[in-house]
This record gives C-alpha cells, structure tokens and sequence, in this order.
C-alpha cells in the first residue's frame, strides 16, 4: 500500500471523527428545556407537544382559539406536562412578544422555538385573490419572523438555541391549487436558509422541515374555493391515504431527532424525498408532471371565489376513503367537542 493511500485512509478517516465530534457537540437533550411551539393546539404541533412532553421537555403552546387552546393544555397535563399555553395571533408582532415574555415568565428562556403555526388556502390560481395571498404571507411568512426575532435576542446573549420551521414540500415544488400556500413556504425556506447561516456563529442552529402530506385531520381547517366538496375531496382523500401521507406521529419524532442534531434541513416522507430528488434532478420534467396535474384537477368558476373552511364542506365518497383522516382529527384536536 501506497503512502499515499494511506495519507489518504487517515485523512478520510480524521475527517469523519471530527464530523463525529461535531455532531456530538451539537447534540441537544430536550429533558428540561424549554420549547415553545406556534400552532401547538391541534395537529402536527399538538403531536410534537405530546412527544416533547413525554420526552420530558417544559412546552409552551399558542393558538388564536382559546377553547382550541384549553383543550390542547389540559390534554398535555393530564400527560405529566409542565405546559404553558397563551392566545397570540403570531402575524401581530406584539402578540408574540407578550407570548415569549409570558413563557419566559413562567418556565424560563426558551430552548427551542418551533415555528408550527401555518394556514392554507386550497383552489384554483385564477380564484385566488390579493388578500388570500396577504392571508398566508402574514401567519406562513411573518408568523415565523415575528418569533424568530423575538427569541433569537436572548439566544444569542446565552450563545445556544434552536429555531424549527416548519415548511412544505410546497416550499420546494409548487403543487397545482395550493398557489397561495407554496408562495407563503417557498418564501419560508429563503428565510429559515438565511437564519440558519446568519446564527450558527452563535451556536443558533435552525433547521428547515418540509414535510410532504401528514395524516393529521387538517383538511377541516383548510379554506377552499371554486368547485368547494370536490376540492376537500381530494384534498382529504391524499391526507388519509398511506401512499400519499405519513402520519404525523412519526413525522414528529423526525423532527426531534432532526432539530435534537442541529440538522439544517429536514424532508419527510418518502414521497416528499422522492419529489425533491426528482426536482433537483429533473426540474422541467417535474414541472411538466404539475402541469399536468394542474388539468386534471376542479377548474372551478369565475363565480366560485367565496371561500369555505373543510369543516363545512362534503366528502363526495364512501367514508372508508377518509378514515385515516378522520381517526387523526378525533385525536389530534382538530374536531369540536362533542355536546
């Protein structure tokens, strides 16, 4: 053997031990840390709450609805949580002040910011409006800003931390009737690249997660337009189907993992894997496939622009077809109480 094989062996092999160390060093137990969640009342953010809670973290949850809000913390406590929970809409600046104060007041400074909260809008392009645009901007976008800039001081000042943002698969491939949506995380992920490089000279690490489609009931809560049962159809056909879908238990748990070592990016799912792969390969074939898709899907009428939340609409087949979906809403706190 050669010596410089061999310079080469131990090079390669010094490099993989300083990764190891790297790694290592980045390392986060959650066990008594503070993490705060955005849009931690129902869904994906109450799963992650469930999960921090057992894994002993001390979690702090918002939403806008304060019955929403109430079930979710009682259900937190009843698992052994040391929970706090406040009202904040996170697109007004000074709701999510008041909320990190209020956390910071109660638990004390926050660990890990995971920013959860997030609205969609589901309809053909050409019935969407300005204001829907502004809608998914404000809570997709700003949301996420506003409480990064409010933790990130304090961070900083420690010099340790982590910031989660939960993006989309939209937020790497526009996906035909989710316009609004994928404009909102595409934005998302600009954004949470520029924090990840912007911070990790404090020891800041932010990680971006685009998931593709969770099994977590949230079709109910999603705004849509143009031919309205047809578009939650189909929209919740693909939220409950396993080809499709993951469920949002183990999306959660890669999620720890993934913020836990101070990973920069997180794709879940495999379907969500394979459709960033085939981009980055294959853009203008990817593209062409949307396109397609696009033509197969509810055009919808000038006069269809009124838009409807998921809960009011109908499933146009058998219920089998959606089973997953709804079993995940009974337990993910995406359905009302029953009187």
């Amino acid at each position: 053997m050669s010596r410089t094989t061999i310079g080469l062996g131990l090079l390669g092999a010094a490099a993989l031990g300083l990764r190891a160390a790297v790694r290592r060093s980045r390392t986060l137990d959650v066990r008594g840390r503070v993490v705060a969640i955005t849009g931690g009342s129902r869904g994906l953010g109450l799963v992650l709450a469930r999960e921090l809670v057992a894994r002993g973290a001390r979690v702090a949850i918002c939403a806008r609805d304060g019955l929403e809000l109430e079930r979710a913390k009682n259900d937190l406590v009843a698992r052994g949580g040391d929970v706090h929970a406040g009202i904040c809409d996170v697109s007004d600046r000074d709701d999510v002040l008041a909320f990190v104060a209020a956390i910071e007041d109660e638990l004390g400074p926050i660990d890990v910011l995971i920013n959860n909260a997030g609205v969609i809008d589901v309809g053909p392009l050409e019935l969407m409006s300005a204001d829907d645009f502004e809608r998914s901007l404000a809570t997709n976008l700003r949301g996420p800003l506003n409480a990064a800039l409010a933790v990130l001081p304090h961070m900083r000042k420690r010099q340790r931390g982590r910031i989660v943002n939960i993006a989309s698969i939209g937020g790497k491939i526009a996906v035909p009737h989710l316009a609004t949506y994928t404009t909102s995380k595409f934005a998302l992920v600009g954004l949470s690249e520029a924090l990840r490089v912007e911070s990790a000279k404090d020891n800041i690490y932010v990680t971006t997660v685009c998931p593709g489609l969770m099994a977590t009931g949230s079709p109910r809560h999603a705004q849509f337009k143009g031919e309205r049962d047809t578009e939650y159809t189909w929209f919740s056909v693909a939220d409950s189907s396993r080809l499709s879908s993951v469920s949002a238990e183990s999306a959660a748990r890669a999620i720890i993992r993934a913020f836990e070592r101070g990973q920069a990016e997180l794709v879940v799912g495999p379907q969500a894997k394979l459709m960033a792969f085939m981009h980055g390969v294959a853009p203008n074939l990817v593209a062409n496939v949307m396109g397609v898709v696009a033509r197969l899907l509810p055009a919808g009428s000038p006069s269809a622009r009124a838009s409807a939340p998921g809960s009011d609409l109908s499933i146009m087949v058998a219920p089998g077809w959606v089973r997953r979906s709804d079993e995940a809403a009974a337990s993910n706190n995406e359905l009302p109480p029953r009187l």
